[in-house]
């Protein structure tokens, strides 16, 4: 039985207007089927991509979809890459699906990853590994064969470990511990969080975790800027390994690095003056003021026990984010970003505004491709103002339209209405 909007069962009580609040009823129920409709689309996508790989072992899927020639690209980093932040949240798309066989299966890789890596290391997870099937452990990061050059390559943020895509893999093996009752998963979320604890605390300024590791194992750089991002991804680890019970290695709780990442978001929002700022500078104290995030605003409105005051943060998207039906990434507003516009969907339910989410869920629905992923960008390409790497020169780092792995991820959450910080579903 389809549910129908609180006015219209307001009207309907009052005995005002059948006709109109039949038109409300109606008005609720196809904007909730064309939510089911692109939920079951994106869900059969991400098992189906799965399902495409034989066996029945571990997996990691590619970030960049070419189904029916679509989406293709030629840059050889890209081809077989799958970045660790998309399966993470394949993982939880799936498992918000209700299609736990195929979540595990990627699962499995994560944690594979985070018990072992290459380097002998428990904890350290790479950014990317290689599309299909995973055979080797410890599992190889990502390369590729360069024929005119004659040689295999490795790209130094590939081979690195963000913060954020560590936690992201974390809140994953969460996910499926939960869903699963098997304790490796969380024993193999807690090794992630050992592990950005041991290598990315920072006490200087608004204190919380930098942006963690990049280059190869030789030489690694140690990324010493902030974010707001990171900070918020460690903050619903961290409370969902202390709500667990979940043991950290060498004693102790999980309240204390929690404490440590919610006082630098507590720190950037005196900062913001309603806002989120993206974060610090390389030295980890200066508030960075340069660029606006959008995912800076919308993921900390997600937490459990989010502030109230916090709210603002989404009024202020609005305006400085905002484009035409959708969200761009950054302040420019050169397009519509469509993975942050499936993020402001799911924070527009869980704020009870449905009207809002289903508006939203509705622009996005038009960006599905005919491989069944939902394309990055509106538009051929958009900037966030944020560079690729430190050795970076410009603001280099872009959006492009390809069908992309973590927008259908973020597409289903929306539209089946998950909480991927607290693995709940939302109003």
């Amino acid at each position: 039985m389809k549910r129908t909007s609180r006015l219209a069962a307001w009207l309907l009580a009052a005995g005002v207007g059948t006709l109109a609040a039949s038109g409300v009823a109606s008005s609720a129920a196809r904007a909730e089927d064309g939510a089911a409709a692109l939920a079951g689309k994106t869900c059969g996508t991400l098992a189906s991509r799965v399902a495409e790989i034989p066996g029945s072992g571990p997996v990691f899927l590619r970030s960049y979809d070419s189904s029916f020639g679509v989406g293709q690209t030629s840059e050889l980093p890209l081809r077989e890459a799958a970045f660790t932040y998309d399966n993470a949240l394949a993982v939880i798309a799936l498992v918000a699906c209700g299609k736990t066989e195929p979540a595990l299966r990627i699962g499995e890789s994560l944690l594979s990853a985070a018990t072992l890596d290459r380097a002998r290391r428990q904890g350290r997870l790479r950014n990317t590994y290689r599309a299909g099937a995973q055979t080797q452990k410890p599992i190889p990061p990502n390369g590729w064969w360069d024929v005119t050059a004659n040689r295999w390559f490795e790209d130094a943020y590939q081979v690195g470990s963000a913060t954020g895509n560590v936690a992201w893999a974390g809140l994953a093996l969460m996910t499926l511990g939960e869903a699963t009752g098997e304790e490796r998963f969380r024993n193999g979320a807690a090794e992630l969080a050992r592990w950005v604890v041991a290598n990315t605390a920072d006490p200087r300024g608004p204190g919380g975790f930098n942006g963690g590791v990049q280059g190869f194992d030789d030489k690694p750089q140690a990324l010493t800027w902030k974010a707001t991002e990171h900070n918020t991804d460690l903050v619903a680890l961290f409370g969902w390994l202390e709500r667990s019970g979940t043991p950290r290695e060498g004693g102790g709780d999980w309240a204390g690095p929690e404490k440590a990442a919610r006082g630098f978001l507590d720190r950037m929002w005196a900062d913001g003056g309603g806002h989120f700022p993206t974060g610090t500078a390389p030295d980890g104290v200066t508030v960075n003021r340069a660029t606006s995030g959008l995912d800076a605003q919308l993921w900390p409105l997600l937490l459990r026990g989010a502030p109230e005051a916090w709210r603002a943060a989404l009024d202020y998207a609005e305006k400085a984010h905002g484009v035409d039906r959708g969200f761009d990434f950054n302040d420019d507003r050169d397009g519509m970003w469509v993975e942050g516009t499936a993020q402001a969907a799911l924070v527009y339910r869980l704020l009870g505004r449905p009207d809002d989410a289903q508006r939203l869920l509705a622009e996005v629905g038009k960006e599905v491709s005919r491989g069944g992923h939902v394309w990055a960008t509106r538009e051929d390409s958009i900037t966030t103002g944020l560079a690729i790497g430190p050795d970076s020169t410009t603001d280099d780092f872009r959006y492009y339209r390809r069908p992309h792995l973590a927008v259908t991820a973020w597409t289903v959450l929306a539209a089946v209405g998950w909480n991927p910080f607290t693995g709940e579903r939302v109003k």
